[in-house]
């Protein structure tokens, strides 16, 4: 078997490598290179021969026209020959004994190839040392500049803002949330012509849950004629907290410390006019519109902020497989049940969890905003969480263009991870081995703040 490496440099949100060697039913993710926003990669073992392949790029089936490809009865495929090395290159040794090799990053690759063959790994440079001075220098700066900016700097110039009648149903607010790809919408009080609260997608995993266990409900049409006041306050039984909001004014720094502490994932920014009693709904603030306004801020200003510009394998960040450490990651089988996935969500506080096959490459994520997919062509009511399998869960999942989640490697560092975490939708990064794809770890927009402010521990 052979390494070689496959390149699409024509940009895209998520790009997966198909071929004959796939069995062209399987599709593997591909990794964005490291200081380019366009360029992916990927690496697969191949028997010598001839192989043909092609990208899905953002769900459509695309070929790199600057490569060999060629057109058969099936259709117009890149096509590359894999030859076997004549000579293995021997692992570099420095002083002490110690290999030195990263398994997640390729020498002399040229982002412009569609594929080439490799059979060694090097690194790109060794990592200096992180300084204590250098961790509170990163923060403070971090902290300074988000207490400088007010809550008016992340609200677009134009847009749309969601809020839901509590006194709507729930099926028409499940099919509303799916139509508008909302993950949280505020709910509207029309007595108190206030904002109320916020439905979400752990909302309807319990209601979800709460149809299987009394079957009735389904036969009796519940979702269509009960409202979402109802289900929260009544058959739910959960405890109503005070809404968590922010003002205009406030600053980022303060926002950032709401989501953190009452953990949470968004609040609702409203603005009270002086001649109304009825607050103005301006956005919905999340950590991930507050982490893309520090990428953009400090894009040309790296320099100043040393922890940022670390590889994530030397930092103690987010959740990891046993095999390397910290807090431990869980993963799920594609072939496991829904309902299964749900308890682990659920029991864990967690939002999501990577899908693995028998090897441990990553086959995709299941979160909990997934659950809003079931609301096409009303599913929820149909499906059995106790029979339904991951697999057959995020068959339904519909993408719309959005990637739900980021892939790098180790040696990828926390700024451009957190530049993956700044695109809308994405709420987690996987970390995975080039050269298997196999999941190393996962990144979350919580584990990220919890890292870079110290107030968040």
């Amino acid at each position: 078997m052979v390494h070689t490496q496959f390149i699409w440099s024509h940009g895209g949100n998520q790009v997966f490598l198909c071929g004959d060697f796939t069995g062209w039913i399987k599709y593997q993710p591909m990794v964005p290179v490291e200081g380019s926003s366009s360029t992916f990669s990927t690496i697969c073992d191949l028997p010598p021969g001839l192989h043909k392949y092609k990208f899905l790029v953002d769900g459509i089936w695309r070929i790199n026209e600057q490569q060999l490809f060629a057109e058969d009865e099936y259709g117009v495929n890149n096509i590359v020959l894999v030859k076997q090395p004549e000579v293995m290159p021997q692992t570099l040794i420095i002083d002490d004994g110690v290999p030195i090799m990263d398994i997640d990053s390729l020498d002399d690759h040229n982002p412009a190839d569609g594929a080439s063959t490799s059979s060694s790994v090097l690194p790109h440079e060794l990592v200096m040392p992180l300084r204590a001075e250098d961790i509170e220098a990163t923060r403070h700066c971090l902290s300074d500049h988000l207490s400088s900016c007010t809550v008016y700097d992340l609200i677009p110039d134009s847009g749309k803002v969601f809020a839901l009648d509590a006194n709507v149903s729930v099926e028409e607010a499940f099919l509303v949330m799916h139509e508008e790809n909302l993950a949280v919408a505020p709910l509207w009080d029309d007595t108190s012509r206030q904002i109320s609260g916020m439905l979400t997608s752990t909302d309807f995993i319990l209601i979800l849950m709460e149809l299987q266990r009394n079957h009735a409900m389904v036969a009796n049409n519940v979702l269509e004629s009960s409202s979402i006041s109802a289900w929260k306050e009544g058959k739910l039984q959960l405890q109503k907290r005070p809404l968590i909001k922010v003002d205009p004014d406030e600053t980022l720094n303060a926002v950032a410390v709401k989501i953190m502490h009452n953990r949470i994932s968004s609040v609702p920014v409203l603005n009270m006019a002086q001649d109304t009693a009825c607050p103005q709904l301006l956005h919905v603030a999340c950590l991930g519109g507050v982490l893309k306004h520090i990428q953009r801020h400090f894009e040309h200003r790296i320099g100043y902020l040393p922890l940022l510009q670390q590889p994530i394998g030397c930092l103690p960040v987010g959740s990891w497989t046993r095999d390397i450490g910290g807090r431990e990651l869980l993963t799920l089988l594609a072939t496991q049940l829904v309902s299964y996935a749900f308890r682990i969500l659920l029991d864990e506080h967690i939002s999501s969890v990577p899908v693995v096959d028998n090897k441990g490459a990553l086959v995709n994520i299941f979160s909990r905003s997934d659950i809003i997919s079931f609301a096409k062509g009303n599913v929820y009511a149909r499906i059995q969480l106790d029979h339904a399998t991951i697999s057959q869960a995020l068959q339904l999942v519909d993408k719309k263009g959005h990637p739900r989640f980021g892939i790098c490697t180790r040696s990828d560092t926390l700024y451009q991870v957190i530049t993956l975490l700044s695109n809308p939708g994405v709420r987690r990064v996987v970390v995975v081995e080039a050269a298997t794809q196999r999941v190393l770890g996962l990144i979350t927009l919580r584990d990220v703040f919890t890292l870079i402010f110290r107030d968040f521990h």
